[in-house]
């Protein structure tokens, strides 16, 4: 796969490249924003630092995400909740805290690779009440409104439907999303759902089932 790594720190984007390179991939590293902007085409996934030194890597994700809807993961050594929530409710993919452990990261980049291909299947639509899901061309719609989904919120909404009705455990979203169970994936979903039930307009279509998971509600009252 070919990757776009966008790191202003030369020891961490050498790391970065051996480890992506040694695993198959291939690799271009960039050091500022702006450079990412023009090179994202040459890549089917961005590796997004968001401590660069011509603009912040939220504001890039943000432009990014007007253009393409290639996967990002986002590299940081911030921490905090609040910028978490921010990449991820700005269209990330997925994130890592540094100082990032490499064969995590690689876990990472082959489960979200994973996601966009299950993507890519034969043309399929889902329905559920007055929500559709067009797998081939990754919309949806609620009532005939067209939904404006990051590629996780679709994803999200996807496999909720494809339920039918039942319980799809926490597990089972993130063994399926993230391919892993990492405390961190749970932390994403929580903020994926959040945004997807702000985006439906109304919260009971995604039913909490306490300490099990959650179902799609296809006519909420």
């Amino acid at each position: 796969m070919d990757l776009l790594i966008v790191e202003d720190d030369d020891a961490v984007a050498s790391a970065l490249l051996a480890a992506v390179s040694s695993a198959g991939h291939r690799a271009e590293r960039v050091s500022r924003g702006s450079d990412a902007l023009l090179q994202h085409r040459k890549a089917a996934m961005i590796l997004l630092d968001l401590g660069l030194p011509d603009m912040d890597g939220l504001e890039v994700l943000r432009k990014l995400r007007q253009v393409t809807l290639n996967p990002v993961i986002i590299l940081t050594a911030r921490d905090d909740e609040r910028s978490v929530v921010r990449g991820l409710r700005l269209g990330a993919d997925d994130y890592l805290i540094k100082p990032v452990k490499l064969n995590e990261l690689l876990a990472r980049i082959e489960a979200v690779a994973r996601r966009m291909g299950r993507a890519a299947a034969p043309s399929s639509e889902l329905a559920a009440g007055d929500v559709t899901v067009s797998l081939d061309h990754r919309t949806a719609e609620v009532g005939g409104r067209a939904l404006s989904l990051t590629p996780t919120e679709f994803e999200l909404l996807a496999l909720l439907v494809k339920h039918g009705g039942s319980i799809a455990t926490r597990q089972q979203i993130m063994d399926s999303l993230w391919g892993d169970a990492f405390a961190a994936a749970s932390r994403s979903l929580d903020v994926h759902l959040t945004g997807l039930r702000a985006k439906l307009g109304r919260p009971g279509y995604i039913v909490n089932v306490r300490g099990v998971g959650y179902r799609f509600e296809a006519n909420p009252p």
